[in-house]
């Protein structure tokens, strides 16, 4: 087979994720897709009784949704089943990305490449391996480097030895809903997927900074005053150009893209629910989750060709805690959306 870099950052390329039974994950897949069709009749009620319209994750069959459903309805404590699997806990210090592939290197591949979506951490460890071969030099210096260039100076590699200035401490709820200190582990196996450090404001510069490259080729009369972005327009439009066969657990009316997950924008009919276009990830690990979300701003035609409005114009929101298991999109979703109507009631 052939798996390609393309593959790899879509999540398309066969790479198990955590879980090592193929059957484990289909049947997973199975439970998680009749969960949709139970709740869709439901959903679609709703939507004509003029219920919800201003949610665009009406339908919330997934892992990440139903544990936000259940947080409401429950007690702390709950246990994702997700971090149960062995390897988040791994205490093993790897070298070099190139030494962290023995882990998985020798498994089978769950299914053809480019035939079904299987989201994979493995996959970007394999990626970042790309990475410093075709650069000459180790992923975490390429990376570091990279940060440095966009000015995020307090995003780090998550190194426990290393001190690193207002690292905060993450918790877990224990099997008695006791609130614990999260156990420790080594992340050198998954720097590309799970291994750095970061603060709000350096995420919300990563995000202006994409941003900004993507709307830049859309301002064309500025005389020459608009710096150019760090990214060409066209490599972020590419990156948030949803993938065929791919699917985004913390929004159904997502498709992944280039390591991003994007809603398109649509509205099937009139008076009726709107997806505005926006592009979102979200983070989990031992003790801490994340999400950051782009909405851009729709920009007017006629202010741009006169050199009035200049990136970057959106809204984009950072939630980091250092908490385990917490749903974090559809809140920033809601945040992203009171922002944006307020700055159109302007």
């Amino acid at each position: 087979v052939v798996i390609t870099t393309r593959l790899l950052v879509s999540h398309l390329s066969g790479i198990r994720h955590y879980e090592k039974d193929v059957i484990k994950v289909k049947e997973e897949k199975e439970k998680a897709n009749r969960a949709f069709k139970l709740t869709k009749p439901d959903q679609d009620k709703e939507q004509k009784e003029g219920k919800g319209i201003e949610k665009t994750d009406s339908v919330k069959p997934r892992k990440e949704h139903e544990g936000e459903v259940k947080s409401r309805n429950s007690k702390p404590g709950r246990r994702d089943k997700e971090f149960e699997q062995e390897e988040y806990y791994l205490k093993e210090k790897f070298e070099s990305v190139i030494e962290s592939l023995k882990i998985f290197k020798n498994d089978p591949l769950f299914f053809k490449p480019g035939s079904q979506f299987l989201y994979s951490t493995y996959g970007f460890t394999l990626l970042s391996a790309v990475v410093e071969r075709v650069s000459g030099q180790k992923f975490t210096d390429y990376m570091l480097k990279m940060f440095r260039d966009l000015d995020m100076l307090s995003t780090v590699l998550d190194d426990n030895e290393a001190m690193i200035y207002n690292r905060a401490r993450c918790y877990v709820y224990n099997k008695k809903g006791r609130l614990v200190n999260a156990p420790y582990v080594d992340n050198s196996y998954k720097w590309a997927g799970g291994g750095f450090l970061s603060s709000v404001g350096d995420l919300l510069k990563f995000g202006n900074a994409l941003l900004y490259s993507y709307q830049a080729g859309q301002c064309k009369n500025t005389s020459g005053k608009l710096l150019p972005g760090y990214l060409k327009p066209d490599t972020v439009a590419m990156m948030w150009t949803p993938v065929p066969k791919t699917e985004v657990s913390w929004d159904r009316d997502g498709k992944y893209a280039m390591a991003w997950a994007v809603v398109e924008k649509n509205q099937e009919c009139g008076c009726c629910r709107q997806q505005r276009h926006y592009a979102s990830h979200t983070g989990g690990a031992v003790g801490a989750s994340s999400v950051l979300l782009i909405l851009p701003e729709e920009l007017d035609p006629g202010a741009v060709a006169t050199g009035l409005v200049a990136p970057p114009r959106g809204v984009i929101v950072s939630i980091i805690c250092n908490m385990q298991s917490v749903s974090l999109n559809s809140t920033a979703l809601k945040i992203a959306r009171e922002f944006d109507k307020e700055k159109r009631a302007q």
